[in-house]
């Protein structure tokens, strides 16, 4: 396997890079020419000098601490830190005098004291900073003696009583489940807390003590790492220079040899990594300094749950069954898919060429979307795809499409940086995008001013050194009247850039909005009574949006995912051009994907009306692009989405479905229409990884691969095209793109493709957006934002500059029409859902690595209030119920959410929560309305009875039988 070589310098500078006019000094004889602002440290690294430090590492800023890196500045007197000097013109710098290598080794003798010499034996042998400065320094005796430790009672134990202890020192903290802290190797370099304050913004470690007795702490001190505030970011493991800080994965397996950049497979942010191996064992996953989208950062999920990829109820060979109530058996890849073939084809000759179809992954990659819907126009012949990406973020492609032009965010994460004013909504950053969050909150540390609109007081409302200047805690299902409420203020009040909707939009829409917006009914006043919302709360929020600077707007499922989705995703995009926040760096409407590929799964024509880039499949002029390439000729009708699929199910006339890398009886709403439907089909194909629920409904199991184990590509919520490269073997034998090849030559596709990049060769000659895009390229820049063709040859950072996609700019009247989903005297709460940092989605992945010691089960968040009226005590089972169903699970009390609103998250089939949830969806574009649902909460002795039979239909619905001798 050939490794991936960045052809960008991958060394620690020891400071942050800066941007500022040129500045030229000499160092040890060396003309170098750096920014202003430059440290000296950092001017030297630039000429290939490398200064000795401990302390500094280009992650965070210069602390100076460790004075192992001085210099002598002629004209200067002292031996200043290089790492806290900056550059100034004309300076001469000398790093190498007999006075600083004294300096140097003297300092290291100090540390070398106290620290333990056990190197042959220690888990960062040949990764050690400390180790590698004592030879870069000469350190070859060391003249002190370590003074003797306090009694152990004297100083932190963990709770965990298996902890190693080592007499001589203090114990280990080997709580967390994938890190170790030992500080008995503790230098006291401080990295691991600034990088925990700088990069991550959690502010979980601390210094405690003094002089010999100084080390990291995790807060109070009764509390471990576990315990403590820490969110398992590892970016402390990063930045820790010696294995005070390590990977238990590091301890198991021994140091890394070789690595490959990869992207991570979790959300939509699109953080890049180095994998990390000894042969092809992945031994841990390191964020890459150069990646675009996480600047060098990481969370728990990418950086530590990737066991996923080696777990036992991994699926390794095709199965399949007659019936659904049969155990599996074991097969052949050659029988699996010829079985698969006759039945899909046979299904098709009984009930018509319309009766099967597909659902495509937004976990997979672009070209094996692509594959998959192709697989529905060109074999199957009909436009029957659909995808998870509807399921939460379709009226992002609609509702942007219609006022901009293109159905996708405007900025890149960079823009986050010099924005002045950022609205959050519907969105719960710090648990689904932890990695943007920390990019946000660094800017909201600096000054921006932040606004949340959501019904739940979620973390940025106020945590570490950061609080939002207005929290409007909306009632759910209101998103449409709270912004049009927004836009009254600013636009009664004068406050809009009236510049900017003259040269940018089309005036007369404006005017036909304005007169609609500025009506009364629209003000806070009038609307306070529906939203819950304070009226000078919002009014204050308006303004400040208005008048802060650069204003923002980052928004998620809380907006989509609503019978009024894409009227609030129209009613955000008029925000933002009625303030002329359009088309700049800092600014933009920037919708936050779920997974990591729903971005690139929309891209590659996943939607029964769209082929790919977002092209009609009603125009002749799109489908003869895809008919002269694929030779066959397209269906101008579109085809069925899921909730359609489904409903035809049940009608007797759809009877096949091929779902790859997706849990629609999991994660789709109505879990009782989702079970009805696929029950009623004769060939349910389930393409995954692992028995999922939707599988109990399965004729046909074909595994599929991780993202370790494939070639291609996956687009990032910002619509950066990252490179996924393989890091091992495929343990079923096959990449997904390959068995998606296989079923579509076993029905007589005559698919000739090799490698994924020749699948991105076609992409790129049938998507417009795409035209430039290809795997040199990719290899070269690392990654690229479509669109990316002759107009955008380095893609697109930036949309709508010098124009909107569309030409102008259009305002959209935004009326409010309530959902049809009512509270009343037997369901008098409203539920809504979503995600927490630990868990992923609906769990296949998460609950199969060590992060459910976080989170092990659905919880129901629940108002004091609302709990006292109930007699529910925390903790208790509680029955929820709602007109669609009803499930079992724990109470948690908080007043997180407000009376009358109660929430949970989606990620364990034992809840199964979507059992709840109805079947009211967008207007446009069927997305479900998950976000608001009628319930009533009830004390409950366990699980309801449903849940009892669901729980042995799948127990029985898993059989395999035992491989034949």
């Amino acid at each position: 396997m050939k490794d991936f070589i960045i052809p960008t310098d991958d060394r620690d500078m020891g400071t942050p890079a800066r941007s500022g006019a040129p500045v030229t000094l000499t160092i040890d004889g060396f003309a170098v020419t750096v920014p202003d602002g430059t440290s000296v440290m950092r001017a030297a690294a630039e000429a290939g000098l490398q200064i000795p430090k401990l302390c500094a590492t280009d992650s965070v800023e210069a602390f100076g601490s460790c004075r192992l890196c001085v210099v002598e500045i002629e004209g200067r007197r002292g031996t200043p830190a290089s790492c806290t000097t900056p550059v100034v013109e004309g300076m001469v710098v000398q790093t190498q005098t007999p006075k600083l290598k004294k300096l140097r080794t003297g300092v290291m003798e100090l540390y070398i004291s106290d620290h333990p010499l056990d190197c042959l034996t220690c888990s960062a042998n040949g990764d050690c900073e400390l180790q590698d400065m004592a030879g870069v320094v000469g350190l070859r005796d060391v003249r002190y003696t370590a003074p003797e430790n306090a009694p152990l009672a004297n100083h932190f134990t963990p709770r965990n009583t298996s902890a190693e202890v080592n007499p001589s020192w203090m114990p280990k903290d080997d709580s967390n489940p994938y890190f170790t802290y030992d500080p008995a190797k503790c230098i006291v370099c401080s990295r691991c807390v600034r990088a925990c304050e700088e990069v991550q913004g959690t502010f979980a470690l601390t210094i405690e003590g003094r002089g010999f007795d100084s080390r990291v702490s995790f807060g109070a001190k009764t509390d471990d790492a576990l315990a403590s505030d820490c969110v398992s970011c590892g970016a402390c493991v990063q930045a820790c220079p010696t294995a005070t800080l390590q990977e238990k994965s590091i301890i198991e397996l021994g140091t890394p040899q070789r690595s490959v950049i990869t992207t991570c497979a979790y959300c939509g942010v699109g953080c890049s990594f180095k994998a990390e191996l000894n042969g092809d064992e992945l031994v841990r996953m390191v964020p890459y300094k150069h990646g675009k989208a996480n600047r060098g950062h990481s969370c728990v999920k990418g950086r530590f749950a990737y066991g996923y990829a080696n777990h036992k109820d991994r699926i390794l060979n095709p199965m399949i069954r007659d019936k659904i109530t049969d155990p599996w058996r074991e097969v052949s890849w050659d029988e699996a898919l010829n079985f698969t073939a006759k039945r899909m084809r046979g299904l098709q000759e009984k009930y018509g060429q319309k009766s099967i179809g597909v659902i495509t992954s937004s976990r997979c990659t672009n070209e094996e979307t692509y594959l998959v819907q192709k697989l529905t126009r060109q074999v199957f012949g009909n436009n029957n795809t659909d995808t998870c990406a509807r399921v939460c973020h379709s009226p992002t492609g609609y509702g942007l499409g219609q006022a901009f032009g293109t159905s996708a965010g405007t900025q890149d994460f960079d823009s986050v940086e010099e924005t002045d004013v950022v609205i959050v909504i519907g969105a719960n950053p710090t648990d689904a995008h932890p990695v943007f969050a920390s990019r946000l909150k660094k800017r909201l540390r600096q000054g921006a001013k932040l606004i949340v609109i959501d019904p739940r007081r979620i973390d940025l409302v106020k945590s570490a050194h950061i609080g939002a200047a207005h929290h409007l805690p909306l009632r759910p299902g209101t998103n449409v009247v709270v912004v049009t409420a927004l836009a009254h203020v600013i636009v009664t009040e004068g406050l809009m850039d009236e510049a900017y909707i003259r040269e940018r939009c089309d005036w007369d829409e404006f005017q036909d909005y304005a007169s609609f917006v500025s009506n009364e009914r629209h003000s806070p006043e009038a609307t306070a009574l529906l939203t819950g919302v304070d009226p000078e709360e919002l009014r204050a929020a308006a303004r400040l949006f208005a008048t802060g600077g650069n204003g923002s707007i980052y928004y998620g499922l809380g907006v989509t995912e609503h019978s009024q989705g894409s009227t609030t995703v129209m009613g955000i995009a008029n925000l933002a051009m009625l303030t002329g926040n359009i088309g700049r760096k800092g600014v933009g409407v920037n919708p936050l994907r779920g997974q990591n590929n729903v971005q690139g799964s929309c891209d590659m024509g996943s939607f029964p009306h769209e082929l790919p880039g977002y092209r009609h499949v009603k125009l002749p002029e799109v489908r003869k692009i895809f008919e002269d390439a694929w030779g066959t000729v397209i269906d101008p009708e579109p085809g069925l989405r899921i909730p359609n699929m489904l409903d035809a199910a049940v009608d007797g006339t759809f009877k096949g479905l091929y779902c790859q890398g997706e849990d629609i009886l999991q994660s789709d709403p109505d879990t009782k229409h989702v079970a009805a439907g696929l029950a009623a089909m004769e060939c349910v194909i389930v393409h995954d990884l692992f028995l999922n629920e939707t599988a109990n409904y399965a004729h046909v199991f074909l595994p599929g691969s991780t993202f370790l184990e494939k070639d291609g590509t996956f687009t990032n919520a910002e619509r950066r095209i990252n490179r996924v490269r393989r890091v091992m073997a495929p343990k079923n034998g096959y990449a997904d793109w390959e068995v998606t090849q296989l079923l579509a030559n076993a029905m007589g596709g005559g698919w000739t493709y090799t490698h994924p990049s020749q699948i991105m060769d076609e992409i790129a000659s049938v998507t417009p957006s795409f035209a430039g895009v290809n795997y040199a390229m990719l290899e070269e820049k690392g990654s690229v934002q479509w669109p990316c063709n002759e107009e955008h040859p380095e893609g697109t950072p930036l949309m709508h500059v010098d124009g909107f996609m569309r030409g102008k700019g259009r305002f959209i009247v935004t009326e409010y029409i309530a959902t049809d989903e009512k509270t009343g005297p037997r369901f008098p709460l409203l539920l809504t859902t979503g995600r927490i940092l630990s868990q992923y989605n609906v769990g296949a992945q998460t609950r199969r690595t060590e992060n459910s010691i976080w989170h092990d089960q659905d919880l129901l968040e629940i108002h004091p209030h609302d709990a006292e009226v109930r007699g529910v005590n925390e903790g208790d089972f509680v029955k929820l119920a709602s007109r669609s169903g009803e499930t079992a699970l724990r109470a948690k009390i908080t007043d997180r959410v407000s009376p009358g609103v109660v929430y949970t998250t989606f990620h364990h089939p034992d809840t199964q929560a979507n059992v709840i949830t109805t079947d009211y969806t967008d207007w446009a574009t069927n997305c479900p309305e998950y976000k608001v649902t009628a319930v009533q909460v009830s004390a409950s002795n366990g699980p309801t009875d449903w849940q009892e039979d669901y729980n042995a239909h799948a127990e029985l619905s898993r059989r395999i039988l035992p491989a034949a001798e």
